[in-house]
């Protein structure tokens, strides 16, 4: 990969690098540059950028690949940001020792990652208010994405991300990684070719969505650059419920706030939306559903969306006895937690979750061979795909598309329950006709200086 470029600025962390590194980074003793078994030149050369939970993990998983080099990461927090430094620091001792690694660049602003040409790909893990931007920034910049779902913020950010990824010819991959586990191809696959006949519903959990929340200001903690952490989002005082400064993270603790994110529909279910779209081959232009109805006024006790041809997809942890062909004892208030779907049809059900779970009524459709090309071969991991991707310039696992597809179902599930009614949404135009009240939460506007 590129290695030209001027000589990297990073800061110096010495006796501590170790120390902070050692217990959450562990790194397999392969990908420490012994083994040879990657030219240098060869290693994809990586920036991060948002070293917040997800973020972390996401630099503990790249480490551990030989034909990757993290050279940078970002983030407006210092403490993070300089953790992760000590990690690859620690990490790439070996490397530099042979003189293939030149250090590990930790800066506050994302324009300085996008900036250097040695970078070949950038990994965004920010919060969602900064997703659609940093995205559109790196395609401009050259660089080959891989972006946390949900990939925007509105749906008018999908857009826009599309446009980026296809103007300037870059790899996208949304990380949801569930597009390379192997169950959820196999059972995806399976509903595809009618393994459970015509498909009627499909269940799925996590709903739930955020507020217009206004929380005190606090002092901003040194080491914080605020404006920055905001970003293109209206301008808010610091609240340490929003950001935690200088200890290890949680998982979107911002996410009750409607500026910042969408609530658990947005965090969680866009995993199982996206196995829906999938299952029922409706991932392209057009093909989502046509109403939208909220618990508080649909035809059952959940958030519903139904396709132009009847087909419905109910985010619920309830699912009404006799109606479904579930057995004695499915309780969906747990397994409907495990970012699945159970896809009931005419002819059966099948239900898929993570950690290997597959289960299926009959169960003999499970013991015959899954049709189609997305059976064979083997599933490579969701960061390997990725880098095959960067290097063939094929379409990944989870592409821009099928990222932006998943987000914006999220997202019409979000305004049905700020509004309170059900809506009508055109899937082809992406317009709510005639409902000037929903159109307004399409789209933002963003803080100057920060555009589209």
């Amino acid at each position: 990969m590129p290695t030209s470029g001027g000589s990297l600025t990073r800061r110096t962390l010495l006796a501590r690098a170790a120390a902070l590194a050692a217990a959450p980074y562990v790194v397999a003793s392969s990908a420490r540059g012994g083994d040879g078994a990657v030219p240098p030149s060869n290693r994809i050369a990586l920036g991060f950028i948002g070293i917040g939970m997800m973020g972390q993990g996401h630099v503990r998983t790249c480490l551990s690949y030989p034909d990757a080099q993290v050279v940078a990461v970002c983030d407006v927090d210092r403490w993070r940001r300089e953790h992760a430094q000590a990690a690859v620091e620690a990490a790439y001792a070996d490397r530099r020792a042979a003189g293939t690694f030149r250090g590990c660049d930790a800066v506050t602003d994302l324009r300085d990652v996008l900036a250097r040409p040695d970078i070949d790909a950038v990994l965004i893990a920010t919060g969602d208010r900064w997703h659609a931007l940093a995205t559109v920034l790196a395609c401009e910049a050259g660089k080959d994405v891989y972006c946390e779902k949900p990939v925007a913020l509105t749906v008018a950010e999908t857009e826009a991300m599309v446009r980026a990824v296809g103007r300037y010819g870059r790899v996208f991959q949304t990380g949801l990684q569930q597009r390379t586990s192997a169950q959820f191809v196999k059972a995806c696959a399976l509903v595809r070719a009618g393994a459970v006949g015509k498909v009627r519903a499909v269940y799925v959990g996590h709903d739930g969505v955020s507020a217009d929340v206004a929380l005190p200001p606090e002092p901003v903690p040194e080491g914080l650059a605020w404006d920055l952490w905001l970003g293109p989002s209206p301008w808010r005082p610091f609240n340490s419920r929003y950001h935690i400064y200088g200890q290890p993270p949680r998982v979107v603790p911002w996410d009750f706030c409607r500026d910042f994110g969408g609530g658990s529909l947005t965090s969680n279910a866009v995993h199982a939306l996206d196995v829906v779209q999938w299952g029922l081959g409706r991932e392209g232009a057009g093909a989502g559903p046509v109403r939208i109805e909220p618990p508080a006024t649909g035809r059952a006790p959940s958030l519903t969306y139904t396709y132009a041809d009847g087909v419905t997809c109910q985010v619920t942890w309830r699912l009404e006895p006799g109606r479904h062909a579930v057995p004695p004892g499915w309780d969906p208030a747990t397994r409907l937690q495990n970012f699945g779907a159970l896809f009931v049809g005419e002819a059966g059900w099948i239900h898929v979750g993570r950690a290997g779970f597959l289960e299926a009524h009959p169960a003999s459709v499970l013991r015959g061979p899954v049709p189609g090309a997305e059976a064979g071969g083997g599933v490579p991991t969701h960061h390997q795909n990725w880098f095959d991707c960067i290097r063939t310039r094929r379409r990944p696992a989870s592409d821009v598309v099928t990222g932006c597809g998943a987000t914006v179902l999220a997202h019409l599930g979000c305004i049905a329950h700020w509004t309170g009614r059900a809506l009508e949404w055109d899937p082809v135009r992406h317009v709510f006709p005639g409902d000037a009240e929903a159109s307004r939460w399409l789209g933002r506007a963003l803080r100057p200086p920060w555009a589209l």
